[in-house]
């Protein structure tokens, strides 16, 4: 991957990326669908086809079929979305646009996730957001050509 040969390059940031992106990834306190349609959103609201290109295939051997990414794509308000879903795509967008979330968005994701969860939440919306950034800066290449 493209990311790792470019992060490797600082051998130090890199070892440290590796254990946290792979517990926000892999394992932790949200579902793997929930972790790959934060992944999802992050990548569109910040136009990161590297990003959307790596997580629609792992999305989709999560559970996350064309369908529901076309839903994801479309925003909070696209219609056959889960309430859960909902809430989820709107706490993403108002902390990738906003910095912050609502109180509203925050009394509504309190209401589908843990303390714990939450925290997450944050912590995986901001991760990949700085990646989206990282991606675009140093114009880290495409792993595959389609």
């Amino acid at each position: 991957m493209h990311l790792f040969d470019v992060l490797g390059q600082h051998r130090l940031l890199f070892l440290s990326f590796l254990p946290y992106s792979g517990v926000l990834l892999n394992w932790g306190k949200l579902s793997k669908q929930d972790k790959e349609l934060v992944i999802l959103r992050v990548g569109q609201l910040r136009n990161s086809e590297y990003e959307l290109q790596q997580h629609r295939r792992l999305a989709r051997s999560r559970g996350l079929d064309a369908a529901l990414q076309a839903k994801i794509f479309a925003g909070p308000d696209a219609e056959g979305l889960t309430d859960r879903q909902r809430v989820l795509l709107r706490g993403v967008d108002e902390f990738v646009l906003n910095r912050d979330i609502s109180d509203g968005t925050y009394a509504d994701l309190a209401r589908h996730l843990n303390r714990q969860q939450v925290i997450e939440f944050c912590a995986l919306a901001g991760h990949y957001d700085a990646i989206a950034g990282i991606l675009a800066t140093l114009r880290v290449p495409m792993d595959f050509p389609d």
